[in-house]
């Protein structure tokens, strides 16, 4: 998966200038709230740094296409689109700055 690039039209929104966090979730994940609470936090503390939630349910052909096998799973993509992380379960605030580190 990593090295994989996925563009606006994949993930219904414009990427970020610098990396993008792209969080499956799904509607009963008690993970995914305190994951999507990880994600805004960090990307409203480095710029060019967006976060896309995506429903998991609502978007199986791209969850099939991805192989996101649970939920939370984060993607994080540099600039370009590409995969450079993958992460499954709810991450640490640091393992996501540190994960962003691979994008910038």
């Amino acid at each position: 998966m990593p090295g994989r690039r996925l563009v606006a039209a994949d993930l219904g929104v414009d990427l970020g200038a610098r990396a993008t966090l792209v969080q499956f979730s799904s509607a009963f994940c008690a993970p995914c709230r305190a994951t999507r609470r990880v994600l805004g936090e960090v990307a409203r503390m480095v710029p060019g740094v967006a976060h896309v939630e995506i429903d998991a349910e609502a978007r199986l052909e791209l969850v099939r296409a991805l192989g996101v096998l649970k939920t939370p799973t984060v993607l994080v993509l540099d600039a370009g689109g590409r995969v450079v992380r993958r992460g499954v379960g709810q991450p640490r605030k640091a393992d996501v700055i540190a994960a962003l580190g691979e994008a910038v």
